[in-house]
This record gives structure tokens, sequence and C-alpha cells, in this order.
């Protein structure tokens, strides 16, 4: 190609058109900066502006603030009243502490009605309630006076129930009615007289609980009554307060009743309880808290009732009195109530027979959790019957048979007397699931057997398998199958027959249950799970070490990928290979301590992988099968003591490059890098490592050899994976080879040798710079036409 003009030519008037930018833009630059300069001036400052002045903003709102000064002019007089009474009532006789008491007090509580004549509402309230505390010191200056001998606990309750009328009757008045702290002082004095009449009476417990209840009554009366929005919602706070702890005091003193006597009084004090929450029930307007008090007179009921019970019947039967008293909750379902009372009567007695099932969760836990213990011994003899079987590891539980009666009767409840169609379902799963748990601990707590065990738990199994092959919702009965299957699995652990038997009649049985279409994800698995535990179990029998048990294993993956192939488009697919994968890894895993035999396993998983990716649907699995193959030949090379690395990468360089050979064919246009480079890396690389190690020198003439060849060939078909990889190898190699007489040379030259040495060469390179540079981008330029 001629250059027109010459290249040297062309570069200089390049130059020269690049100087000539440079020095206009320099001009255009000096110029802007004049203009900036130019336009930055300063604007003079008017000394008479002033920024508008608007009116400053109030910390406080006018209210907020009389309010607080209000408040604070009250606590300071009321302690000074205080103070008074403390202190200076020694100094007046009888004649002066009366009249300076009655005056004050006549004149705080009179005051306000002046006030709210005048529409001082504020001030009014303040010094009405300065009023009330002269009230209370009123009371405590006659107590100290009059009646210093008295009882200080009657006397309190005396006088707050005064104070109570008192404030009562001054807030009714027509003229202080619109005075909000009176009537709540008065509802709030009012909660003292019966607890401290009570106390002061020595009325015990039964006593003080009933003083509680009755004021939490009075309470309730007030809240359903009273309009005035502060005083119900106090009197509300009271009946709730009260109520509770009368309530927490009755369950106590039920609890610990020792016989009859004390159990009646006891359940009369939760009668009053629940006869205050459900007559606030059957008036509240508000539907929910209508439901939550009915729901807690009802449980107040059963509370009653049972604790009755629970010390006439024998001991261990307290689940099922209690029990039986909310059943018969559901009795009163059937009289005309209200719907919120209703609804709280229905779950009241749910959450008392969800009690009853709670107390029963230890003993069927242990019933279906207890066989795990065998999992540590197994095959170490038949236990004497079905309790002794569960209990291994895990203690039993007392009055079993009692506990049972719970999810027993529930059962019955959800099964015969739910009727509503939104609920009828839930209740026959419900039903179901305790039934279920019920047959699951019947062997247990009746001592049967221990083979009459394996016999019921089988049968279970089989019965839930039936439900579900034919029921609309077949997940429960399912998922209660595999459940009880996993249980009788472990139980039977503790025979050597048994084990085989059970394992194999699972595997049967839930194999036949996969012939239903929409059981066969769940029970194919679970039918194959069962196979590789018979596996196991049968060559343990036979006294087969691990590693050979593992080639019966390896039936189970090759029955899962026949099951997987013949099913098409079916749900259950997936599982069943995942199962099948689960069994070739456990094949693997009792494999390992035998290399050769791993070697085989693993060929024979690689088979299984490879006979899979022939469907069109699972072409991937062919890099598994690849992989597995890989590993069983690395196995083998290392079970036969080989040491060499090539032996090793081989395997792994020759697939590769024959698939990126196909890859290549296929797309021209594919990288070299993506075909070849693995495939080379793999072999080039750990032989470069193992040559630098390697004292002889066969390694290092052989990789150098295998690496010009590579080298040759990336430049012949301008390929730049093995051109790079190939010429590095052998730059570094080659470098290895001569290392030793490099150092031997460096060593007989004099000193200050490669100091000039090495000067030379950063002349030659100085002086041939823009050459070099050139090669370089030549050199690139021409690696990045390669593929």
């Amino acid at each position: 190609m001629t250059h027109v003009p010459p290249p040297a030519e062309e570069l200089r008037l390049l130059d020269a058109e690049l100087w000539q930018l440079d020095a206009r833009r320099a001009q255009l630059l000096h110029r802007r900066a004049w203009l900036v300069t130019a336009l930055q001036q300063v604007r003079p400052v008017d000394p008479e502006w002033k920024a508008p002045v608007g009116p400053p903003r109030p910390e406080a709102t006018t209210p907020s603030v009389q309010n607080v000064l209000l408040l604070l002019g009250g606590v300071l007089l009321t302690v000074a009243a205080m103070v008074f009474t403390l202190v200076s009532w020694g100094h007046l006789g009888i004649a002066g502490r009366a009249l300076v008491l009655g005056a004050v007090t006549l004149a705080a509580l009179g005051a306000p009605l002046l006030l709210l004549k005048r529409g001082l509402r504020s001030t009014a309230e303040s010094v009405a309630g300065l009023g009330l505390a002269l009230t209370v010191l009123d009371a405590y200056a006659v107590q100290q006076v009059a009646f210093t001998g008295t009882d200080g606990a009657g006397y309190a309750a005396i006088a707050s129930a005064l104070l109570a009328a008192l404030w009562s009757a001054y807030g009714l008045l027509p003229r202080a009615a619109e005075l909000r702290l009176p009537l709540p002082a008065a509802l709030a004095a009012a909660q003292l007289p019966l607890l401290l009449w009570a106390i002061a009476a020595d009325a015990g417990p039964y006593g003080i609980t009933a003083a509680l209840l009755v004021t939490a009554g009075l309470d309730t009366g007030v809240a359903l009554r009273v309009s005035t929005h502060a005083v119900r919602v106090l009197a509300a706070l009271g009946a709730y307060g009260m109520g509770a702890w009368g309530a927490l005091a009755a369950g106590w003193l039920s609890w610990g009743a020792a016989g009859p006597s004390a159990a009646a009084r006891a359940a009369a004090l939760f009668i009053l309880a629940a006869a205050i929450a459900l007559g606030a029930a059957w008036r509240l307007p508000k539907p929910a808290m209508a439901t939550g008090n009915a729901v807690a007179g009802c449980l107040f009921l059963v509370a009653a009732a049972g604790g009755v019970l629970r010390v006439t019947l024998p001991e261990g039967w307290t689940v099922p009195a209690y029990l039986a008293c909310g059943v018969a909750l559901l009795a009163a379902v059937r009289v005309r109530l209200p719907e919120p009372v209703r609804r709280g009567v229905v779950q009241a007695s749910g959450a008392v027979q969800a009690a009853a099932v709670a107390c029963a969760l230890p003993l069927v836990a242990v019933a279906l959790l207890g066989p795990l213990g065998w999992a540590s011994g197994p095959w170490s003899g038949v236990p004497s019957d079905a309790r002794a079987a569960v209990t291994v590891h895990t203690p039993w539980p007392s009055y079993p048979g009692q506990l049972l009666l719970g999810p027993v009767v529930v059962a019955a409840v959800l099964a015969l007397l739910v009727r509503e169609p939104v609920w009828r379902p839930r209740a026959l799963i419900g039903a179901t699931v305790l039934a279920w748990a019920t047959v699951m601990a019947v062997p247990a707590v009746l001592q049967l057997p221990y083979v009459t065990a394996l016999l019921i738990q089988g049968a279970a199994i089989v019965t839930a398998l039936a439900a579900a092959a034919f029921r609309p919702l077949p997940l429960p009965p399912t998922v209660l199958a595999l459940g009880a299957s996993a249980s009788l699995a472990f139980l039977s652990l503790a025979s050597q027959t048994a084990t085989l038997t059970v394992l194999a009649a699972l595997t049967a049985v839930f194999a036949a249950a996969s012939l239903r279409p929409h059981l066969a994800p769940v029970t194919a698995p679970a039918s194959l799970v069962y196979a590789a535990a018979l596996a196991c179990a049968t060559g343990a029998a036979a006294g087969w070490q691990e590693q050979h048990t593992a080639l019966l294993v390896l039936a189970v993956p090759v029955a899962a990928a026949l099951l997987a192939a013949r099913l098409g488009e079916s749900h259950a697919r997936v599982p069943i290979e995942v199962t099948g994968a689960a069994a070739g890894l456990l094949a693997i895993g009792l494999a390992v301590a035998d290399p050769p035999m791993l070697a085989l396993v693993l060929a024979l998983c690689a088979v299984i992988a490879a006979g899979t990716a022939v469907r069109p649907e699972r072409r991937r699995v062919q890099y598994a099968a690849a992989v597995l193959f890989l590993l069983a030949t690395w196995v083998r090379l290392a079970a036969w003591d080989v040491g060499t690395v090539e032996a090793y990468t081989l395997p792994v360089t020759v697939p590769a490059l024959c698939v990126g050979a196909l890859r290549r064919n296929r797309d021209p246009l594919a990288s070299s890098w993506t075909a070849y480079g693995p495939g080379l890396a793999a072999t080039l690389l750990p032989s470069l490592a193992a040559a630098w190690n390697d004292p002889h020198f066969t390694r290092p003439l052989l990789l150098g050899a295998a690496a010009l060849v590579v080298t040759l060939l990336g430049a012949r078909h301008r390929l730049q994976a093995p051109l790079v990889l190939g010429g590095s190898v052998l730059v570094l190699d080659a470098l290895h080879e001569l290392a030793p007489y490099l150092v031997q040379m460096t060593g007989a030259l004099p000193r200050w040798v490669p100091p000039a040495l090495a000067g030379l060469l950063l002349l030659a390179l100085g002086a041939t710079y823009e050459r070099r540079i050139r090669d370089v981008r030549r050199v690139r330029d021409l690696l990045g036409t390669m593929r």
C-alpha cells in the first residue's frame, strides 16, 4: 500500500494542526476568564434595608399557659394546706381548728360555683381540685383529733365511702355540673371502701376476693349506665382491674382448695365473676367487647364447676373434669342468646377443649418421637410392650389414659356438633388429626404387645392413604400417613425381622398409593426412600460391608430413572428424580471408605446420569455424567497409587478439546478461549507447576514439546488461546530449564557487569522506544484478529 503523502509528511502535518488547535483553545480560555471577571461586580448593600420583622411567635398557646399556671397554683395551695394540717395544727384550739378547716374547705368548694358563673372554667376546675384535696385533709384531721384509737383500715373505709358520697353529691349539684373532676374523683374513692372494710374485718382471702368482685360489679353498673365519658372510662378501668384481680384470686383459691367446702366457696366467687361478665356482655353495644366478656364469663363458669369436680373425682381426672365442663357449655348454644354472647360461649368452649388437647400433646409426642431412640441401638432386642418401645430415652407422662380422653372427646365434638358449611371441612380435618394422634398413642397407653403396636400403626397408614386416594382434599391424610410411616420405621428398628418386614411393607404400600396420580408426587418419593432404607437394612442383615451395600442401594436410582422416563409430564417426575439423586449420594457416601469400590459406584452413577441425559428434556444431565466419569477415573487412579499429574488432567483435556472442536465446527465465530482454553489449561498449567518442582528433564522436555506444538497450531490456525497458552508455557518452561545456567553465568561475571548490561538494555529500549511501541501494537492487533 502506497501512502500519499508519505507517513513522515502526514505525521508532520497532523502535529502542526494539533499545535494550532491548542493555541486557539488557550486564546478562547483567556477571553472567557476576562468576561467572567467583568461580570462579577460586587453589588452595594443598602445600609437602611432591614429584614421584615413580624410579631414574635409565641412558644406556648394561651390556654396551655393558663392551665399550667392554674395547676401550679392548685398544687402549691394543696401543699400549703397539708403543711398547715400536719405541722401547724397543734398551735390552734379546737374552735380555731374547726373554724379554719371549715372555712377553707367551704371556700374552696364554693368558689368554683362563682367562677363557673363568670365563665372561668379552668380556674374553677383548679380550685375544685383544691377543695377535694382539703376534704381528704379534713378527714385525716378528724381522725387525728377525735378518733385516734380507731383502726386505721376501718376508719379509711368509712372515710373513703363518705368522701365518695360527698364528692358525688357535690358533682351532681346543678351549678357544679360543668366541673369534670368531682364525679371521677368520687368513683376513684369508691374503689376503696369494700376492700378496706374486708381487710379491717379480717374477712380472709375469700372475703377480700368477694369485696373485689362486688366493687367490680358496681363499676360495671356505673360504666353501663353513666353517659359521662370520663366517668364511663374510669368505671370500665376499675371494673376490668378489680375483676381481673378478683378472678385471679378466685383461681388461686380454687386451685389450692383441699376439700369440697373450700372448692365450693371458690366456685361461688367464680359464679359471681361470671354473672358480672355475662351481664356486661348482654348489655354492651359493641360486639367485640360483648364477645370478650362472654368468653371470660363462660371460662369463670368452667373454672367454678371444674374446681368442684377436681377435688371430688380421683387424682388424675382434672383435665377430663374441666373438659366436660367446657363441652357442657355448648348446650347453651341452643338457647336463644344474642349473637355476640353466643359467639363467646362457643369460643370459651373451644378454648377449654384446646387446653385439653394441649395437655395431651406430650403424650402424643412421646408416642410419635420416642421410637427415634432406637436409631442409636438398632436390633438390640424386642421390647416387652409398646410403652417400652417408645420410652427408650424418653420419660412417660403420668395419667396417660385420662390425658388421652382429651383428643377423643374433642374429635367427637368436631365431628358431631360442627354443622355449619363454612366450618364443617375444617372441623373434619381437625377430627381426623386428633383421631390419628389417638390411634398412634393407644398402643403405648394400653401397653399392648410390640407386634400389635406395629400392626395398628400399619393399619393407620393404610387407612390414611386409602382416605387420601378418594377424598377431594388428600393433603391432610397423606401428611398423616407420612408421619406415621416415619414413626413406624423407627419403631421397627428394635428387631431385625420387624425392620425388614416393615420397610418392605412401607415400600409396597406407598408404591401402590402412587397409582393415584394426585398422590404420586408425595408417595412415589416416599416409596423410593423406604426402598433405599430396605436396601441398607438388607445389606446389614446379610453382614455386608458398607461399600458392598452401596451397590444394592444403586438399584433405587436405577428405578427412579426408569420410572421418571415413563411418567412423561407428570408432576411426580421431578420429586422422583430428586429422590433418586439423593439415593445415589447415599451410595457414594457408603462407598467412600473403599476407593476401588467408590470408583465403581461413581462410574455406575455416571452411567445412570448418562441414561437420563438421553431424554431430550434432561440434556443438561450430561454434564453431571461427565463429572461423575471423571471423578471415577481420578479415584481409580488414586487407588492405583498413580502420582503422575497428566494421568489426572489428560482425561479432562481430551474430551474438552473434542467438545471445543465440535463447537467451533458449528459456530466458527466462537472464541478459542471458550472452545479450547479450559481443555488446554487443564493439562498445561498443572504440568507446568509439576515441571518446576521436577528434578528430572523428561517432564520439562515433553511439556516444552507439547507447548511448542500447541503454539504452532495456534499460529497456523490463527487461534488466540492456543497461541497465548502454548507460548506462555513454552517460555516459562524454557526459563525453568535455563535458570541454573543463568545463575552460574551471573555468578561467574564481575559484579559490575549486571548493572552495565541493564543500563545498555535501557538505552537500547529508549533509543528504539517508538519502534517497540509500534511492534507491541502490531502484536496486539494481530492477536485481536485471532479467535
